[in-house]
Order: structure tokens, then sequence, then C-alpha cells
């Protein structure tokens, strides 16, 4: 291909990622980039639409971590995850394991994935692993095929024999670090641990707060970071309502042993359904972030 063939091609890619009209969807662009951008650290929207500048790759394996699912290339974060994900995992060898496996967090310039999450658009999610690690030398082959490990019973209302008292200490570390937003788990989870948590004053008992309950998550645990500082783009999360939210968790119980009667007149469905994102619905400053080297 010629000189002037490149230059017309790399204008049409710039073009294409300027306008509203592209054909390519946000994700095929974000799930395209292989590296991050070389701009400062930096999110931009919010969680579910939005990009990241400035990533940094979690390393592959640590002394007491591994990255599973290496193929997906999605072990990138904003620095401020990637120093959280160390320290917690260092939390988890003091509880007798020998450290995390860590799933999903974004893509090198975060953005919508081209499958699975919605979210993990900012740099800023982290999905978990619920396994009592014993090992983390494990090579490329064994972290494509390994399974996490179910904690559920019951359909979620409660834990299994497989939930121990360290998977209530890591999850207590990292809700009581002050840059995390929220945490999901299923809900037999947040209500065993109100129950283990119950004879501790309110004050103690703050970091249950940030334990929501949300369908799935008996697999892994998703951790939510805050917007970092300076970054004034970034569209945080509306906080979790007051108190410990231990009520909430039990009504969610409550509905999986005995589900409610559905409505005898239920309502039209007004809500139009939620279309795939394309360049022009993200922050003006994604474009920048894709074009960045």
């Amino acid at each position: 291909m010629g000189f002037r063939h490149l230059i017309g091609a790399a204008l049409a890619v710039f073009c294409m990622a300027g306008t509203a009209s592209a054909e390519k969807l946000a994700k095929q662009y974000f799930g395209a980039q292989r590296d991050g951008s070389a701009q400062k650290a930096a999110a931009y929207g919010s969680y579910a639409k939005g990009c990241a500048a400035g990533l940094v790759q979690m390393p592959e394996t640590g002394p007491t971590w591994q990255s599973m699912r290496l193929s997906r290339n999605r072990n990138w974060g904003h620095p401020d995850l990637i120093d959280f994900s160390v320290k917690l995992s260092r939390v988890a060898v003091k509880q007798g394991w020998k450290g995390l496996y860590f799933g999903d967090f974004s893509q090198p310039r975060g953005g919508p994935m081209l499958t699975g999450h919605r979210s993990h658009q900012l740099g800023l999610d982290a999905d978990i692993w619920m396994n009592p690690v014993g090992r983390v030398n494990l090579n490329r082959n064994q972290r494509e095929n390994i399974s996490a490990i179910s904690m559920r019973r019951a359909g979620g209302a409660f834990v299994n024999d497989k939930w121990t008292r360290a998977h209530h200490e890591i999850l207590k570390a990292a809700a009581s670090d002050p840059r995390v937003a929220r945490i999901f788990v299923f809900p037999g989870a947040k209500v065993q641990m109100c129950k283990d948590e119950k004879a501790r004053s309110k004050r103690k008992r703050a970091w249950l707060r940030k334990i929501r309950p949300w369908w799935g998550h008996h697999y892994h645990f998703h951790v939510r970071l805050s917007c970092p500082k300076g970054s004034r783009g970034c569209v945080d999360q509306a906080p979790p309502p007051p108190g410990d939210g231990c009520a909430d968790a039990q009504q969610w119980v409550n509905n999986i042993l005995n589900p409610p009667p559905p409505p005898k007149n239920p309502p039209k469905a007004t809500a139009k359904k939620r279309g795939e994102l394309r360049l022009a619905d993200l922050p003006k400053a994604c474009v920048g972030v894709l074009n960045s080297k």
C-alpha cells in the first residue's frame, strides 16, 4: 500500500471515530484495542457508558495473585484499581489463602465490551473470584479452563458449605477501603455477613453499607471504585441508601424463597430496549482515547 493510501486510510478511521453516523458500534472500536492509551490516567463518562485513558495492565502473575482468562485481554485498570487489587490479595494471604484470582477488569481503553459486561467501562470495576486460592502458579491454559466456584445455595438465598470466614474478612477489607464505592454479591452472602456482624456496634458495621445484593454474583464478587480524584469527566454512581442494607438484603432472600405473586394488572411496558452504544453516545474525550498511541 502506498503512502497516500496509508494516509487516506488513517483519515478515514479518524473521521469514522468522530462522527455519529459511524456504522461500527463503540464496542467494536474499544474491543479492538490491544494496549492502553499514552495518556494520563482518567475515566470519562459513567460505568456503563464511558471509556478510560492511561489504564495499566494488571500483571498476569504476582506473588499473591493471578489474572484469569488472559485471552480476553480484560486485565486493565486505573492505577488505583491495580493498587487496590494487589493490596487486597495480601489480605487473602493473611486469611490463609495463597492469594486471589482476578477475573475481568476492563479492556485496555475501557469502553463497551464485545461480549459480557455492560459496566466495567472506566477501569474502575474488578471481578474477583470466590475460589479459596491454593496456588498462584497456574499456566495460561489452566487459567483459561479452570472454573470459579459457586458459594450459593437455594438459588442464592443462602451460602453453601464452601463459604468461609475468610470470604467474610476479605470482603470486609475490600469494603473498608475508602476508594470503594460498592461491592456486588449474591443476596445470601450479604445476609450471612450481616448475621456474622450482628453483635458489633453500628459504627463497626458501617462497611456493610457498601456490600450490595445483586443477581449472579456467587462465583465472584464485583468491586467498584469511586471516580478517582482529578477525573473531572467521570460520573460517580449514586451512593448506596443510608444504613447497613441488611434489611434490604433479607427481603431479597425472602423473595427468592417465597416469590411474590405477579401483579394482576401489570402496567404496560413503556421503557425502550437499551440499544447498542455508538461512539457518539460516549463522552467526546473517548475519541481522543481511541486515537492516542
